[in-house]
């Protein structure tokens, strides 16, 4: 009434099938025994090419069995036409065997050739990519320094155009920032700013924010749990372990307060 289960399936424990001992009758030859050659695992269990060399041997004892007798010479004549004719159908069938092999080395030597396109290629291709990086970043650094001599050449004409007389003239930052009529706070258009006369226009004008009646609408909008404001008060840190004793932090923040003391 009690079931058991082992740690290994039985079917990891098998062994190759089991074999009787047979006895054969005299003067009888049981065609099984002419498939002791396939073991299991070589030809066992059958599939189709099994299927094709069991059905040749069957072939084969049919026409041993169907030669004639070597008892006159027209007997022989014809048993030699006959297993030269044999003797054409197995080299013919090799042949084929020998086709059939060299077929699929073939096409294994042309996926492994493909294979090794494709790698070669992905290998190729990162490369040309890895190239193409690196000069796109020289150019982008020689593309930069351009700009950066660029700015420094536009700063230094335009240094040259305001000094006409050659006259050394330094920044008087704090003349700029209290006269109100400077650069600073009131730039020339001809020098590239270009001051919005119509700058009311982008200005956000909401019926929600500009109105009482909108702002009533939008604070009746809003859910309950908007203005209630939860607060969770911090949980205190614990300074011992589920074994009860005190955690290295909580003893160094110990010290550290009583050398502050």
């Amino acid at each position: 009434t009690l079931g058991t289960q082992t740690d290994y399936r039985d079917g990891e424990a098998q062994t190759d099938p089991y074999s009787p001992e047979y006895i054969v009758r005299s003067g009888s030859v049981p065609e099984l025994l002419t498939l002791a050659t396939l073991t299991w695992g070589r030809g066992l269990p059958a599939g189709q090419e099994a299927m094709e060399v069991i059905d040749r041997i069957r072939e084969k004892r049919a026409w041993e069995a169907a030669l004639p007798a070597m008892d006159s010479p027209s007997n022989i004549a014809k048993r030699l036409k006959m297993m030269e004719e044999m003797e054409r159908k197995e080299w013919a069938f090799r042949e084929q065997e020998i086709e059939k092999l060299q077929k699929v080395r073939l096409e294994v030597l042309k996926k492994m050739l493909r294979r090794q396109e494709e790698n070669q290629t992905k290998l190729v291709a990162k490369r040309l990519y890895d190239h193409w990086q690196n000069h796109q970043k020289a150019k982008e650094e020689k593309i930069k320094k351009i700009q950066r001599d660029c700015a420094l050449m536009l700063r230094k004409l335009i240094a040259k155009r305001k000094n006409v007389m050659g006259k050394l003239e330094r920044r008087d930052i704090i003349k700029e920032y209290t006269e109100f009529s400077s650069q600073t706070y009131a730039p020339l258009s001809r020098i590239g700013y270009f001051p919005d006369s119509n700058s009311d226009c982008y200005v956000v004008k909401n019926f929600y924010l500009n109105s009482f009646a909108g702002l009533c609408e939008l604070e009746a909008s809003l859910p309950d749990s908007f203005g209630q404001i939860k607060i969770k008060a911090p949980k205190p840190k614990r300074t011992t372990t589920e074994a009860g004793f005190i955690k290295r932090s909580a003893r160094l923040e110990a010290d550290l307060a009583q050398v502050h003391q």
